[in-house]
């Protein structure tokens, strides 16, 4: 230590080093990537999310065969590395259709109804937290039962009830999915405008005769937009997951379009005889579920101050 600092030339090397310039600001922030253990997991799940918006936006597209075209020539044929073809790379199903193309229609429907369902039930849920956080008193209570009764209704029940009146469709699902999503984000940030509502600066800000839409415009929305975002990406999981539930009680997705969990349903017959069947939507299922929920907690993490470390 006592050679570096007498030497002025090799403290002026050690400190280009550790503080770069702007040519190697972008190298020294790939070195902090690959040494940091946390940023592992955005990489993987936004990496995941990403592959499953594509496929979602270009599934179609992409697939090498029609999802609902019936061969029963090649019906049960094993995937490619199992002894198949590269015609059908992950195999056919029992009616001989391509299991890798209708994953992709099945990604298709998936990200339609979680996008939908993340849109709306955020919409609906932000303006109900913000009607009841500012306004307060009267409105406050009513908009509050109304959403404890809401997240009290059993889910699966109301998805019975919407498929018994109505006819079963996409549609229907997201309208399912948003009936029972958008509680979730009016008590949550009902609860953080409350909080923001007692800082000095609105009241400061209240007492220079600022009305409610400036301090709804200036303070509230900008404060809870890490909180949104937070719960919109943990929804995207939820909304997969619960879709492909519906799906595969046969209350979801109505056939032939393709979806993750009728895909299961109509595989776990021949899970000893024919395993691709269930083997490959329960993986696209898990991993863009779990890619989902490890981007929440990492954004979650990321913006409290006091769980960075």
């Amino acid at each position: 230590m006592s050679e570096r600092l007498a030497d002025p030339d090799s403290a002026l090397a050690a400190l280009t080093r550790e503080v770069p310039g702007r040519g190697g600001a972008f190298r020294f922030s790939l070195r902090r990537l690959r040494r940091s253990r946390l940023l592992h997991w955005p990489i993987f799940s936004f990496g995941v999310l990403g592959l499953f918006a594509l496929a979602g936006i270009f599934g179609k597209l992409a697939a090498p065969h029609d999802p609902n075209e019936v061969d029963l020539r090649v019906a049960l044929k094993p995937p490619a590395f199992n002894g198949g073809s590269w015609t059908y790379p992950l195999g056919t199903d029992e009616l001989g259709r391509d299991i890798l193309s209708r994953l992709l229609a099945g990604a298709q429907a998936s990200f339609v109804v979680a996008m939908s369902v993340v849109v709306l039930a955020g919409l609906i849920g932000l303006g109900v937290a913000l009607l009841a956080g500012i306004r307060g008193g009267r409105t406050d209570a009513v908009l509050t039962r109304v959403t404890d009764g809401s997240i009290a209704f059993p889910f699966l029940l109301l998805a019975v009830i919407m498929v018994a009146t109505f006819r079963a469709s996409l549609t229907l699902v997201v309208v399912v999915l948003v009936l029972a999503g958008w509680p979730q984000y009016a008590r949550i940030l009902r609860a953080e405008i409350l909080k923001i509502r007692t800082q000095d600066y609105v009241t400061m800000s209240r007492v220079m005769a600022g009305g409610n839409r400036w301090i709804m415009t200036r303070h509230i929305i900008p404060n809870i937009l890490s909180t949104l975002l937070v719960l919109a990406t943990l929804q995207v999981g939820l909304a997969i997951i619960a879709e492909g539930s519906l799906s595969f009680l046969g209350i979801g997705v109505p056939p032939p379009t393709a979806s993750w969990g009728s895909m299961l349903a109509e595989g776990r017959g021949y899970l000893t005889t024919a395993w691709w069947l269930p083997a490959f939507p329960a993986v696209c299922l898990c991993v863009t579920v779990l890619a989902a929920n490890l981007a929440g907690d990492w954004l979650r993490t990321r913006s409290d101050p006091t769980m960075r470390r």
